[in-house]
């Protein structure tokens, strides 16, 4: 292997390039659909062949890579045990929560998370806004069925699941078109003068774990009843399924 040398990275930090290059092609393995070629994966690493196999080799004695009998390579035992590893330690609720702290201090909006109860949203964090927010929503509360979140919930749930729970569905076209948005924007009919922006977040398997909620009323300060608080929303609920080690679909 070439000699490791060391730079510093964007952030700051001081790495071992050699390091990052071997992460690279071991990134170019996991991306690739299953056993690949040395020269698809000196492609997709952005490395010389003749290069790329060294990484290789090294990859392969420490059994994070594999190569069979054509020739080509795999991911080895190793990544499959640091990946089961890194599920286990999965936490998409304290990801959530980071993100949506941070989504508050940024806007002002009061936010809460949710869970899918029986049949029903059910509120698992409450993150107070600026200024404080006075509902009857809190810790444990059960959600409206037709409100944002539980829109969001029906639209991203397998249709079974509703099925099971006696949720009625939303039409096909609304489906569609919350799923295409990630986003529900919507008044409240339980509290007049409550505004909610609802998003989902989801788990490695694609599933909607958890849906975030924003929360203002009509009489907010400006800066808080601001434009573009859905697409905040949407960011910070993108963030702590990435950050949770799940996959948006």
């Amino acid at each position: 292997m070439e000699r490791s040398l060391l730079r510093r990275p964007p952030s700051g930090r001081r790495g071992v390039q050699s390091v990052e290059t071997g992460l690279r092609v071991l990134s170019a393995l996991a991306a690739s659909d299953g056993p690949t070629t040395l020269t698809a994966l000196g492609a997709r690493s952005g490395l010389p062949p003749s290069q790329a196999h060294r990484y290789l080799q090294s990859l392969i004695a420490s059994g994070m890579a594999v190569q069979d009998a054509s020739a080509r390579y795999d991911i080895g035992p190793g990544v499959i045990r640091l990946g089961l590893a890194a599920l286990a330690r999965t936490n998409t609720l304290g990801a959530a929560e980071t993100a949506l702290l941070r989504f508050v201090d940024a806007t002002g909006w009061t936010a809460l998370l949710a869970v899918w109860g029986n049949a029903a949203p059910v509120c698992v964090r409450w993150f107070p806004g600026r200024p404080a927010l006075m509902t009857s929503f809190g810790v444990g509360s059960v959600l409206p069925l037709e409100g944002a979140a539980g829109d969001v919930f029906r639209a991203f749930l397998p249709a079974g699941d509703l099925v099971a729970a006696g949720v009625p569905a939303l039409p096909a076209a609304e489906v569609a078109r919350i799923r295409a948005a990630g986003t529900v924007e919507q008044k409240s009919a339980v509290a007049p003068g409550l505004r909610a922006v609802a998003a989902p977040v989801f788990d490695l398997q694609s599933r909607a774990t958890l849906v975030a909620v924003a929360l203002t009323t009509d009489g907010a300060p400006p800066r808080a009843a601001a434009p573009g608080i859905g697409p905040q929303l949407l960011e910070a609920c993108r963030t702590a399924t990435r950050e949770a080690g799940g996959t948006w679909p």
